[in-house]
């Protein structure tokens, strides 16, 4: 169950970012991510309005953590976009956003299966080559942007992961609520203007939805299984968003992103024999 939970938020994630991608190349890319955060905050508290939960103050704190990671990786993402290292930041974030949670999971005592182990092997690299882009220019130049993003999306995942079944979605409406103020602080302070000014834009709702379904889908799967299958297997997402662009955009897979794929379908069919 903690396997098809976590391809369900992989596959949510990969429509997310689809959608949200198509809807910022027709715009601009703030307005787009401002309104998919407000969208997915929406979700949240409808979640917790309709199910039962007794949070603790330790668990909206993690919520609070997760929110703050998903603004830092988010962050330092766009920052890797407007200096064109989209193509290395995007995989290195990736990958980072798979293995800290898989050093968290570790060091408080999950000890998943060989066959487990070896789809983490799988994963890493079919993670670097999916996001990779084919001529992305300077590796060195985007190493300390997609580091830094990993580390927030690794921290947003590894802080969720710490939320128990009883607290219910509380602390996720608490992480979404922070991600909110940290898009609209983040596009500030690059000189982005994040307030939605055209109707295209609503699209970004769609996108925020979609991830909202999938950070549920995550929550749970760390509530029924390993956070350290949970995490790669959702951050399989990338692998999701290519092959959509290759089926509805007609986008070319180059070879090392076929490549990449394979062990990507590879990787879950281990984690899911382990």
């Amino acid at each position: 169950m903690a396997v098809l939970l976590s391809l369900a938020a992989a596959l949510a994630y990969g429509l997310s970012d689809f959608v949200g991608g198509i809807a910022s190349r027709r715009t601009s890319a703030w307005p787009v991510a401002f309104v998919g955060t407000v969208a997915a905050l929406a979700g949240a508290v409808v979640l917790v309005l309709v199910t039962p939960g007794s949070p603790t103050t330790a668990h909206l704190w993690w919520g609070a953590l997760a929110g703050v990671g998903s603004g830092a990786g988010g962050a330092f993402l766009y920052r890797g976009l407007a200096a064109g290292r989209m193509g290395v930041v995007a995989p290195i974030s990736a990958v980072g956003a798979a293995l800290l949670p898989v050093c968290v999971g570790v060091a408080t005592g999950e000890r998943p299966a060989l066959l487990v182990w070896l789809g983490i092997a799988a994963a890493v690299p079919g993670i670097w080559l999916v996001s990779r882009e084919p001529g992305a220019g300077d590796l060195a130049a985007g190493i300390l942007d997609g580091v830094l993003a990993g580390l927030g999306f690794g921290l947003l995942f590894a802080a969720m992961g710490q939320v128990p079944e009883e607290a219910g979605f509380a602390p996720l409406a608490v992480a979404q609520a922070v991600a909110v103020v940290g898009v609209a602080l983040t596009a500030t302070s690059l000189g982005g203007r994040w307030v939605p000014w055209h109707r295209s834009q609503v699209w970004g709702a769609v996108a925020g939805l979609l991830a909202s379904a999938a950070a549920v889908a995550f929550l749970l799967a760390t509530q029924t299984g390993l956070l350290t299958v949970a995490s790669v297997v959702t951050s399989l997402y990338p692998a999701i968003t290519i092959a959509l662009a290759a089926v509805v955009l007609r986008e070319r897979i180059h070879g090392p992103q076929g490549l990449g794929l394979l062990l990507c379908g590879v990787a879950v069919g281990l984690v899911a024999a382990g």
